[in-house]
């Protein structure tokens, strides 16, 4: 019994890793075009994830021409580069604009405004690389 638990107990873990990795590269495609997302982390966390569950995914990921830099840029010196700390700043701020604009709920707009700010807060106090 004990031999099969030793043999699970690695699938279960590589199977948790991979789903993990999944998951947060699809957060990281959803924060593409959702400001309240920040992508770098969550890419930086899918290869890491899949490092540990398909070295063949992290490897893939790490050449990508869109996110093997931000991966790079953060293994270095946890850096964001300043590009992309741009068009998430200001894509954060149209969209908060155009919530105020659509006359969006109050509570909608505190939350989406404590959201935005601490992703932005993130964004901003990371060090900055050269595109």
């Amino acid at each position: 019994m004990k031999d099969v638990l030793n043999d699970v107990a690695p699938a279960a873990r590589r199977a948790f890793w991979f789903c993990l990795g999944l998951l947060a590269l699809g957060l990281g495609g959803l924060g593409v075009v959702l400001p309240v997302l920040p992508t770098t982390p969550f890419v930086i966390l899918a290869a890491f994830a899949f490092g540990k569950s398909s070295p063949q995914l992290q490897a893939i990921l790490e050449n990508s021409s869109v996110f093997g830099p931000i991966i790079a840029d953060w293994r270095a010196s946890g850096a964001i580069a300043l590009r992309y700390k741009i068009i998430s700043i200001s894509m954060m701020a149209l969209v908060f604009g155009l919530s105020v604009v659509m006359a969006v709920s109050p509570i909608i707009l505190i939350v989406q405004a404590v959201c935005m700010t601490g992703a932005a807060a993130f964004i901003l106090t990371r060090p900055s690389s050269a595109d």
